[in-house]
Parts: C-alpha cells; structure tokens; sequence
C-alpha cells in the first residue's frame, strides 16, 4: 500500500527557513548573549510553527454501524473508473463503515447545496466527507460565492450534529494547487481537511483516466488518504 500522503516535507522546510532567518558565528556583530536569546526564540517559533502543521481539528469516533456520506461531484461519484473502484467504495473497505456516494458528475456548489439537505434525511450520515467545487472553478464561477456554499453545507450539517470533513479541489492548469478558500473555510469552520491528496493524484499520468479525473489506481490512493485523515482526526481507530 502506498504510503498516505502527510505534510511531513513542508515541517522541515519550515524548520529549515526559520534556521537560516538568524545569522550567527564567530564574525558576527551580535553578542553571545543576543545569540543565546535568539537560538530560544528559534526554537519557540519553530516547535509553534510545527504543532501549528502537524495538529489538526478532531472527529468524534464513529460507531461500528455509522453511515458515511461522501458528497460531492463527479469525482466523488466515481468517473474514469468503475463503482466498485470509486474512492468512496473503497475507503468503505478501508474504515469498514457504511459509505454513501452521493457524487453527481457536472453538479456545482450551488446545486449541491440544494440537494444535501434531502441527502442528510434521507441517509442520516454521522460523518459527512465534502469533496466538491471542481464544476465552479471549470466553469469560472465566482470562488467568494463557491466558498459560501461550501460553508452553508458545513453548516447543515454541523447544525444537525454532523461531523464533517473536507477534501480540497485543486485548480484547474499547470499547478494543480486547491484556492485557499478551502484551508480558510476549513479553520473557519474547525473541521479536518486535506488539500494534498488530490493534487497528488491529478499530477500523475500514471493514476489518470482523463485530464480531470483519476482512474482506479488514483481513486485507490484517494480513498487511502481520506483513510489516514479520518485515522488522524480519531473519527475510526
């Protein structure tokens, strides 16, 4: 099994950059005592910075026989590969919980928005996974209007004592990075999220089945990702 994506490399780089910010040695002008202060501020700021990375909004655990929803647009529903390939069918083998794909391909924010409360009655989830946005940023729509829509469905849902978690689409072109509103609405909110694992995914040819979507390989190492978020969050052991 593929190791889950962590962000292990950006704490180093961290550490490394916040080392290299104060200069010191047997040349410089700053006193023995100012590079003793400064030597302690660095490892303040950087064990605040790293806690700051490797800590994360929790879940409540899950019963043994709690539904999952996994919401979301196309890529949720599975497209490029089969429905015993999707990543919710496979993360259900992963948990060993009930998952629910709720995926519509094409469906933007708004529309979903519109469709979750029906969802949430009629599914009673306890964990409800948001992958959604993609449609709005092919289609150029406004990101303040597709942000607010991703916090109305949070909100929904935390209204009804759902908990929530949210995967970040990254952006369409070269990059492949998610817009921020998704790291923004998710310490808005206070609920876990990953924006790594899907741009992973989309930038390697081999886990493709077309520009914008993952075949069954990239639905598998999505699905193992969500997996170690939900393991780190304590929403299953």
């Amino acid at each position: 099994m593929p190791k889950p994506i962590t962000h292990a490399r950006h704490e180093w780089e961290i550490f490394k950059a916040l080392a290299f910010c104060f200069p010191y040695g047997d040349n410089d002008m700053i006193t023995k005592r100012n590079k003793l202060m400064v030597i302690g501020l660095l490892i303040v700021m950087a064990g605040t910075v790293l806690a700051a990375c490797s800590s994360g909004a929790k879940s409540p655990l899950l019963a043994n026989d709690a539904v999952i929803l996994a919401f979301g647009d196309s890529l949720t529903f599975g497209t490029g590969a089969t429905p015993e390939e999707s990543y919710p069918a496979v993360l259900e083998r992963l948990v060993g919980r009930r998952v629910v794909n709720s995926g519509i391909p094409g469906e933007v924010t708004g529309e979903g928005l519109s469709r979750l409360p029906e969802v949430l009655e009629e599914e009673k989830p306890e964990l409800l996974i948001l992958c959604h946005g993609g449609n709005d940023m092919l289609r150029r729509l406004d990101q303040q209007q597709t942000a607010g829509n991703l916090r109305a469905m949070i909100r929904l849902s935390q209204e009804r004592g759902i908990a929530v978690v949210i995967i970040s689409v990254p952006s369409p072109g070269l990059a492949l990075s998610p817009p921020q509103f998704y790291r923004e609405t998710a310490a808005e909110m206070n609920i876990p999220f990953d924006d790594e694992a899907l741009a992973m995914v989309l930038s390697d040819r081999s886990l493709k089945s077309d520009y914008i979507h993952p075949n069954a390989a990239g639905y598998r190492r999505l699905a193992e990702s969500i997996a170690a978020l939900l393991k780190k969050s304590g929403a299953v052991q």
